[in-house]
């Protein structure tokens, strides 16, 4: 589904990313690994094979940065066309826990500039620097960004992660009116909370979301895995959704439906 497509996935050194990063390799793609977690991300790209997958180092609130990591891709390959922005943070005040929104009356500005900056202007960066190596080579690409179930509904997450998925989307859409004219669809996958290092940061918080999901979840018999939502975006990053464009791809279990 992906031959001969060159892929950047951010945030690729673990959870969603890491799935992402062997399921795009398994379905032809080569892919640049983009992440700050520089030994995971090398030991994510030696398990797939230096012929399929390299890491680069970058901090996607760093423009320089950013703009590096597309022309190593470029470089290296001869074009890119898939950007995977799924790097993303949420800051818990305990690491590891899922938590309520909090009051807005003790919103820690701190955690609300560092979530803004990767979740969105980090996004942002990315998008602009693909998109124009994109133009550039003629090429018909794909977008896909991480956003979230708190991109639609309230009061499931910590205000600054809700307000950043928001912003999101709303980059998303207004992305797709501009890029359109180039043949560049721009999409969001968004899904249900899923245990990863993100939200987990050891086994027994692994298990304790699993089963706080399970518990709120709407549909039951599964739980969801990272591996779920990188097959959504492998669909969003590949021709099978040619004509998607401006979506947000909700992969949780019609929980914003049931639960607006």
């Amino acid at each position: 589904r992906l031959d001969g497509k060159i892929v950047i996935i951010t945030g690729g050194a673990s959870g969603i990313g890491a799935e992402s990063s062997r399921l795009f390799t398994d379905h032809g793609a080569k892919v640049v690994i983009v992440d700050v977690q520089e030994e995971l991300g090398q030991n994510v790209a030696v398990s797939i094979g230096k012929d399929k997958a390299s890491f680069y180092r970058c901090d996607v609130t760093n423009e320089t940065e950013v703009e590096n990591a597309v022309k190593f891709t470029v470089e290296k390959h001869g074009k890119l066309d898939v950007l995977f922005s799924n790097a993303g943070v949420v800051l818990f005040s305990k690491p590891g826990v899922l938590e309520t929104p909090g009051s807005i009356l003790d919103l820690n500005l701190e955690r609300f500039d560092r979530t803004m900056a990767v979740n969105v202007r980090g996004a942002a960066v990315f998008i602009k620097h693909a998109a124009r190596a994109m133009v550039e080579k003629g090429t018909r690409g794909s977008i896909v960004c991480t956003t979230s179930v708190t991109s639609e509904i309230g009061g499931q997450g910590p205000h600054e992660y809700t307000t950043s998925k928001h912003g999101l989307v709303g980059l998303i859409k207004s992305v797709c009116g501009d890029l359109g004219k180039h043949g560049i669809r721009i999409n969001g996958v968004a899904p249900f909370a899923v245990a990863t290092g993100m939200t987990s940061h050891d086994e027994e918080t692994a298990k304790q979301t699993e089963e706080y999901c399970e518990t709120k979840g709407i549909l039951k018999g599964v739980v969801l895995k990272a591996r779920h939502v990188a097959e959504a975006a492998l669909f969003l990053a590949s021709d099978d959704s040619v004509y998607i464009s401006g979506q947000n791809l909700a992969v949780d279990g019609g929980f914003c439906v049931v639960k607006p």
